[in-house]
């Protein structure tokens, strides 16, 4: 269960020639795929492109009317490899997924298919998630694509120009023989904006085709001498017929302005937010009319050296705005203007940070800089008072009355009692070496429950402890989610465990989806999927590549049993891994399928039941451990109502979602009775309504006389 569902968007796919079509810019990528005539594609879901994969599986119907192969793929080398068929046929095929991490993991297919080079067009749609918003490494797919030589396309980021890059993407493929990447920022992924449709292609050649009549070239193998010469072919002949087409179909832009003397060269995602930044200090208009040429690198790999010298020549500077480090088009760019002997200055770096996001502000303080050191003329005095600190006040004052609030677990998730869990067996045990993986669990590092030494990736989970696995040292433990497992951590952490006879425990935590990048279904997911094979059990797994001591929790929110089988793993004499394998379903997931189920029966005048907690104030002791050992965010604080008690008391708030976790701790570290809970009836019964009027006369009688019974003491 995807977490936004794309079957009334998906219907724009169907848009013929002329139309116009309306839309997010991952839908408008998936149109521009039809529109290509692609054959296949492959992706694995991840931050900011996950969408592209939840509408694929959307339009389902779609893809099968015009003979499109579609499949989620394991991960990113998968998906990669996919990319094979386009070697020896003219088949055009697509791969999205995640963008350097993703990279990293499709490494070895990636560099093997840039060797063999490609017949038919090959487009890899990578979400580059630099920057702020990023929950990975800080760093850039431009390295790998400079390292194995894949053209690089970073297009400007409105519907136009992505669908013009998709298209063009395929054909600049063939063209050179090589595969190309395409990526997207998140302001990309998730711009709004229209383009006039054309209608969807139906291949030529076809998936069936290649099935009948198998192609094959031995110089395609890479195997010397074949791997020698394919390096020679990237120099000689795939490299220049990428730059003939690059400018021949001029896929990079140029905008004059009247100021001829200085320029900007900018990254073509960047594109925006450089303009907004001219705009801030009066240089530019809402659309784009700026006197300051810019030069827009919509293909930021392989770089046109014409192109770039044509633009230089004549200025005293430009200034290159590009994100990240290492500042790799800085260095092209002064390579080709020194080879050409252009005495035109590059600044880049050196008005710009030299790490972080570019941002409005980033941005524009540089072009402040820039214009300062070589036109001041262009600079209002508004500009100036800007540049002078004003800005960087404000924001101090801000950073100073805005408190700070790390990641964390949605309400109710049920990955929340596995830490608890940990906490209270460590109170008894002592303190363990934690190996964390990625996914929503990997909130588990910051407060409350600060658990975790290390994450090194995906699946990773049990290969990070494996060090620290020798029978006799106190047992590490790993925590891998289900969505790593299937990734790669059945083999990479615990067959790996198996093969070398590692002791330490791996707790893998099955909430039913590959929950962190959007709820999709994986291998062992509860959910019928008409498309996938589900329900294959992550015990049975691991039992398979021969696991002995395995425990699975059904209910992860039991967390007494769950500290007690998790202490029974750290202290059993049996050697070997140990797996617990703790499930529950995502909360998130669960809330997005019983919430309009619910609301329907309460229109519907049928009696309905929500369970909810809270907290009695005159019991509550105001520990507040409950909220240091559960972190749930529906638990707060609140003014303690006894007159002689100073310190607050714990309350839930209305979000609680029921499912009973703060009494659960509360019960397990034996702390207090104040938590209970109550049954939230909508529509109920004439006996309900009955006994709930009764109820009201007697506790207001109650309330009355306790009232007066306290006035007549006071008297007294």
């Amino acid at each position: 269960m995807a977490e936004r569902s794309f079957k009334k968007e998906v219907e724009l796919l169907r848009l013929g020639a002329g139309q116009e079509f309306k839309g997010e810019g991952i839908l408008a990528v998936t149109k521009a795929l039809l529109q290509s005539g692609v054959n296949y594609i492959a992706g694995y879901q991840g931050a900011p492109i996950s969408h592209l994969v939840d509408v694929l599986s959307d339009a389902a119907d779609i893809l099968d009317e015009l003979g499109i192969r579609f499949e989620m793929s394991a991960n990113e080398a998968a998906a990669a490899a996919t990319l094979a068929a386009s070697i020896n046929y003219p088949l055009r095929g697509a791969i999205t997924f995640k963008g350097v991490v993703g990279v990293n993991v499709a490494s070895d297919a990636l560099a093997n298919l840039s060797s063999s080079g490609v017949t038919g067009g090959a487009l890899i749609i990578l979400g580059e998630d630099y920057g702020e918003g990023s929950s990975i490494m800080q760093e850039r797919s431009h390295a790998f694509a400079m390292k194995s030589q894949i053209w690089l396309l970073d297009p400007r980021p409105n519907l136009p120009s992505i669908v013009k890059a998709v298209e063009t993407g395929f054909a600049l493929s063939e063209a050179s023989h090589t595969p190309v990447m395409l990526e997207l920022r998140i302001r990309a992924c998730h711009v709004y904006g229209s383009f006039t449709a054309r209608n969807n292609m139906q291949p030529t050649f076809t998936l069936q085709d290649a099935r009948t009549s198998p192609q094959r070239a031995a110089d395609r193998i890479i195997l010397p001498p074949a791997s020698y010469q394919h390096e020679k072919e990237k120099v000689e002949q795939r490299w220049p017929a990428a730059v003939k087409f690059i400018e021949e179909h001029g896929l990079n832009e140029i905008f004059d302005g009247d100021a001829r003397d200085v320029g900007i060269v900018v990254q073509g995602g960047l594109y925006n937010t450089t303009m907004r930044a001219l705009q801030t200090i009066g240089l530019a208009d809402a659309f784009g009319e700026t006197p300051v040429p810019v030069y827009v690198l919509n293909v930021t790999y392989p770089l046109v050296d014409p192109e770039v010298i044509r633009f230089c020549e004549g200025k005293r500077a430009i200034l290159l705005v590009e994100e990240g480090q290492p500042e790799f088009i800085e260095h092209s760019i002064n390579t080709i203007l020194r080879r050409a002997a252009v005495p035109t200055r590059c600044e880049g770096k050196s008005m710009l940070p030299l790490a972080g996001e570019y941002t409005g502000a980033v941005i524009k303080a540089g072009l402040v800089r820039f214009l300062r050191a070589y036109r001041p003329d262009l600079l209002s005095a508004t500009a100036e008072t800007a540049a002078d600190g004003k800005m960087e006040a404000a924001l101090s004052l801000v950073a100073a009355n805005v408190q700070g609030r790390p990641p964390s677990f949605c309400t109710g998730c049920p990955e929340r009692p596995i830490f608890a869990a940990i906490k209270l067996a460590e109170r008894e045990l002592g303190r363990h070496h934690i190996s964390c993986d990625i996914g929503c669990h990997l909130f588990s590092t910051f407060p409350p429950f600060e658990i975790g030494n290390t994450v090194m990736g995906y699946g990773l989970g049990g290969a990070g402890a494996a060090a620290l696995g020798a029978a006799e040292s106190k047992r590490a433990i790993a925590i891998l989610g289900d969505g790593g497992f299937w990734h790669n951590g059945l083999v990479s952490s615990v067959g790996n465990s198996v093969f070398n006879r590692n002791d330490g425990v791996q707790i893998i935590i099955d909430n039913g989806y590959s929950a962190a990048t959007g709820g999709q279904d994986v291998m062992s997911s509860e959910a019928d999927n008409r498309q996938r094979a589900t329900r294959n059990t992550i015990e049975r797994a691991v039992r398979g590549v021969g696991v002995g001591w395995v425990r699975t929790i059904a209910r992860t929110y039991d967390v007494t049993r769950m500290r007690d089988m998790l202490k029974d793993a750290l202290l059993t004499a049996t050697r070997g891994p140990k797996v617990i394998v703790a499930r529950s379903e995502c909360m998130l997931n669960r809330q997005r399928r019983e919430r309009p189920r619910l609301q329907q029966r309460i229109k519907e005048g049928l009696r309905t039941v929500q369970e909810r907690f809270g907290v009695d104030p005159d019991t509550c002791t105001g520990d507040h451990s409950c909220i240091r050992l559960s972190g749930c965010p529906s638990l707060t604080i609140a003014p303690n109502p006894d007159p002689l008690r100073q310190e607050p008391v714990t309350k839930v708030m209305r979000s609680c979602v029921g499912c009973g976790l703060c009494g659960e701790v509360a019960h397990a570290a034996v702390l207090c009775p104040s938590f209970y809970r109550a049954s939230v009836v909508s529509n109920p019964s004439r006996w309900e309504r009955a006994r709930a009027y009764l109820r009201r006369i007697a506790i207001s009688a109650l309330q009355r006389r306790l009232a007066e019974t306290g006035k007549a003491g006071v008297a007294a």
